[in-house]
């Protein structure tokens, strides 16, 4: 391999480490919930994804009519709203965009930009002394 090789190879690889999680799609690492209540978490991304469908997804099971996402893509951000928070609700989910990258002469299936978010939910119970 030569030198001018390597070097064209380096981008490509930087790249594909970097798609889920640089800054694409951002927002809160970890957010806060109580038992009963309603939780919104807004996530920010670049205005390329505009037009994309956004998501909010978990490997638990998270009923989809307490979920609302609603885009605004004047300010480049959606929020997603859990609604009658259950303990069950807690754990990791993933704030992202459904697409199909196709940049820069890349064409094909990329991972989704997404970031990933940790949900707390408190019983609302003062803690024990």
């Amino acid at each position: 391999m030569t030198q001018r090789a390597g070097a064209a190879l380096l981008p490509s690889a930087l790249f594909l480490l970097c798609v889920p999680g640089c800054l694409t799609v951002s927002g809160p690492s970890t957010v806060m919930g109580t038992v009963g209540e309603s939780l919104s978490v807004q996530c920010q991304y670049e205005e390329k994804y505009k037009m994309f469908n956004k998501y909010w997804w978990s490997e638990g099971v998270v009923r989809s009519d307490r979920v609302a996402i609603t885009d605004h893509p004047g300010d480049l951000t959606f929020t997603v709203t859990l609604e009658n928070l259950t303990v069950d609700n807690a754990g990791k989910y993933r704030c992202g965009i459904a697409t199909i990258l196709q940049e820069d002469g890349l064409s094909g299936l990329l991972p989704d930009p997404f970031f990933q978010v940790q949900v707390l939910v408190s019983s609302g119970e003062p803690p024990f002394t």
